[in-house]
Formats: structure tokens, C-alpha cells, sequence
């Protein structure tokens, strides 16, 4: 009965946070446009499909992902855990971000895999894929920004352990980001922007903040609501540098390729002149 209850009462909030947006489109369509839209039977499935969808996914949230970050967070931080036993633990007050190491290890995994498998992701890379005429490559897009993730998370994880304020590292960031857009291929900018922004969607950010407010409940002196929070930003701000990079890095093996041939052409036609 509590389970059905729990169902009943996320459709019923679903329902209330989807509403007005249907209203809004359907509002444009009929009265501003004047049109009914074409397939309107299947649009309106599409809405309960919408419905039913967000309902099971929030529900999987509270039942599954944000458990079992804060359990994940609280095993890892455990004293006995980093030092082996109950009497170890009690003799050293004081714990170095060293000793949490299996927290960033955890944390570059976790922000990893689930980049890979974010469907928005997925869909961009596709669609970046077919613009450019294959000149992105799909895997090379999705690596590139799941790398940036596992590398963003490890970082704020290692921000809260030891405490610092996170607007340094937000700042420091941002201006690695706007010198590597001087420097960037400019077909790739504005494509490296939006990937910071697909990555906090469905699949990451449920664990990825559960992670962090599991992580500053378990760490001695840190605050829930001053040190939780955050890691979002570092798993949007740090893909926007990795896919920059990734292209500028191709871009210079493009270049010593090219190079390489034009040397080899050269060298080919002087020993054809000396044979001649």
C-alpha cells in the first residue's frame, strides 16, 4: 500500500510539473498558430508516455540512485574502512585527502560511466556527427566528455574533503576555458559549451549529487549544504576543456600527418630527380 501511495503521489507531482508546459505548447498551437497539429492523437500519447516516464524515473531516484550514493559516499569515508580496523581508525584524529584516495578513484568511475550512458549525450554526439559530415566522431565526443566529467567530480570530491572554497576553483577554470577558446578549433567551441550543459541531465546528476551530499555528511566538518553541493558545476565546466582539447589535440596530429606526407612527397620526388 505505502508503495502505491509513493506511485500515486510522484504521477500526481508529475502531472502538476508537466502541465504547464503542455499548456504552453498547446496554447501557441491553437491560439497563436491557429493549426491542430498533425498526429495530435499521438502527441497526446506521447504526453502520457512523458507522464509515466518521469513518474518511474523519479521514483527510481528515491528508491535507488540517491540511496545508494550516500551509501557508496559512507562506506568510502568510513574510518574503519580507510584504516583497516576500529582500533586504528581511533588512534589517528586527523585524516588526510590522502586517505580518501578510493573516493576520487570511485568518483572518476562513477562520473565516467554514467556520461557514456546519458542519453542527451548520445543524441548530440549523433547530431554533431552528422553535421559536420563525420568530421566529429561520435565515440571521440562522447570519451572526450565523459573524461572531462570523471575528471571534474574527482576534483570536487577532493574539494570538499579537504574544504576549500569552491569559487577558486570555479574562477581558475573558467579561464582556462576562455583561453582555449582563442586557441580552439572554432568548429568545436560552441560545440564544447553545450556538451558542459548535456552532461547534467538524467543519468549523472542523480548520483553525482547524491555523491556529494553523501560525502560532506561522512567527512568530519564538513556542511551538507555549504560543501554538498557543487559538484554539478565541475561536471559541467571541466568536459567544456576536455572536448577543446580533444579537438585541439587532433588538430595538431591532423597538422604533423599532413607535415609527414609533404616531407615524404618531397623526399620521394628528390631521390626520383637523382635516379633521373
Amino acid at each position: 500500500m505505502d508503495i502505491l501511495l509513493q506511485i500515486f503521489h510522484i504521477t500526481l507531482s508529475t502531472v502538476k510539473d508537466v502541465l504547464p508546459i503542455a499548456a504552453i505548447i498547446f496554447g501557441f498551437q491553437f491560439i497563436v498558430i491557429r493549426k491542430k497539429p498533425a498526429n495530435l492523437t499521438q502527441i497526446l500519447m506521447g504526453f502520457i508516455w512523458v507522464l509515466i516516464g518521469l513518474s518511474l524515473f523519479l521514483l527510481g531516484l528515491e528508491w535507488c540512485l540517491f540511496p545508494l550514493g550516500r551509501l557508496m559516499a559512507g562506506q568510502l569515508t568510513d574510518p574503519v574502512f580507510i584504516h583497516g580496523s576500529q582500533a586504528a581508525a581511533e588512534a589517528i584524529k586527523h585524516i588526510n585527502w590522502q586517505d580518501y584516495y578510493w573516493v576520487y578513484v570511485f568518483a572518476f568511475l562513477i562520473g565516467f560511466s554514467t556520461t557514456i550512458a546519458e542519453p542527451s549525450l548520445m543524441a548530440v554526439a549523433i547530431k554533431a556527427n552528422e553535421v559536420s559530415g563525420g568530421a566529429i566522431g561520435i565515440w571521440g565526443l562522447r570519451l572526450a566528455v565523459a573524461l572531462g566529467v570523471a575528471i571534474g567530480i574527482s576534483l570536487g570530491c577532493y574539494r570538499i574533503v579537504v574544504g576549500d572554497p569552491i569559487h577558486w576553483y570555479i574562477i581558475s577554470g573558467y579561464v582556462v576555458v576562455v583561453i582555449q577558446t582563442f586557441y580552439a578549433p572554432k568548429l568545436i567551441v560552441p560545440l564544447a559549451y553545450d556538451s558542459g550543459g548535456v552532461t547534467t541531465s538524467t543519468v549523472t546528476v542523480p548520483l553525482v549529487a547524491a555523491l556529494g551530499l553523501g560525502l560532506s555528511e561522512t567527512v568530519p566538518g564538513r556542511s551538507p549544504l555549504i560543501d554538498g553541493f557543487g559538484l554539478i558545476a565541475f561536471a559541467s565546466l571541466f568536459p567544456i576543456m576536455s572536448v577543446m582539447a580533444y579537438a585541439q589535440l587532433s588538430e595538431l596530429k591532423a597538422n604533423y600527418v599532413r607535415r609527414v606526407k609533404k616531407q615524404f612527397k618531397k623526399e620521394r620526388a628528390l631521390n626520383a630527380n637523382k635516379t633521373g
